[in-house]
């Protein structure tokens, strides 16, 4: 796999991470349904994206990317820095993927940290004064000043047409999923499940998307390049 499809894979699957996580840093697979995405527009472009991604669909993708890194989705940031590396779907640019990958490092993300510093070594002086000039825009549209206000507006109205209230008490709602991972199975979800704070709560989903993505990376599934492994000549023993 090259790099965009490893990098696609951790941060489409990072969601959730893995057991070896702390419960609370992670999203319930069986929240995902329709409606949940559908207030949640930083995940669903994203996984949209990677669907999009995986059919060769590139310049589809990076529309799809683009409307979840606009949510400050991350991990779509970074996504997109890949394509424009690697020139998926759209001419290579170092400079503009660069700018990309400073913006999904602005929460100092371990795994985009690291890949952020990796490309500006690679670049040559003009490209990293490029870099930077055209970067201020990007910052501008896609920041966290800016792009966090706006999921947060849309989590915010969606959680107020779902409880009708100020109050917005809700466990005792039954929700029976007709999308995700539950769909059909006859199982159910509390509202308590639904609705947790953690992901309607603009302060309290951030704090979850930190712990997921600051978690220590033996905590996630990371897929590496093939390898061909030596075999031992005829005879050798290694005793």
């Amino acid at each position: 796999m090259n790099r965009l499809n490893r990098l696609a894979l951790l941060v489409f699957l990072a969601m959730p991470v893995s057991a070896a996580i702390a419960q609370d840093a992670q999203i319930d697979p069986a929240v995902l349904t329709e409606g949940f995405l559908a207030a949640h527009p930083d995940l669903r472009w994203r996984a949209e994206g990677v669907r999009s991604y995986d059919r060769k669909d590139y310049a589809i993708a990076m529309n799809e990317f683009k409307r979840a890194a606009s949510h400050a989705d991350k991990a779509s940031q970074a996504i997109i820095a890949e394509m424009y590396w690697s020139g998926i779907g759209v001419a290579v640019d170092r400079p503009l993927a660069y700018a990309w990958m400073d913006i999904a490092a602005e929460r100092h993300y371990h795994d985009f940290l690291v890949r952020r510093e990796g490309m500006w070594s690679d670049l040559n002086d003009d490209e990293r004064r490029d870099a930077i000039a055209r970067g201020q825009a990007i910052l501008a549209e896609y920041g966290d000043d800016v792009a966090k206000p706006r999921l947060e507006k849309v989590l915010r109205r969606a959680k107020r047409n779902v409880t009708g209230s100020r109050v917005g008490y809700v466990g005792n709602l039954t929700i029976i999923p007709h999308t995700g991972p539950l769909a059909g199975t006859g199982m159910t979800l509390t509202g308590d499940q639904y609705y947790a704070p953690k992901y309607w709560q603009p302060d309290q989903y951030w704090r979850l998307q930190d712990a997921i993505w600051k978690a220590p990376l033996k905590g996630r599934v990371k897929v590496g390049e093939v390898e061909n492994v030596p075999t031992e000549p005829a005879g050798t023993d290694d005793r």
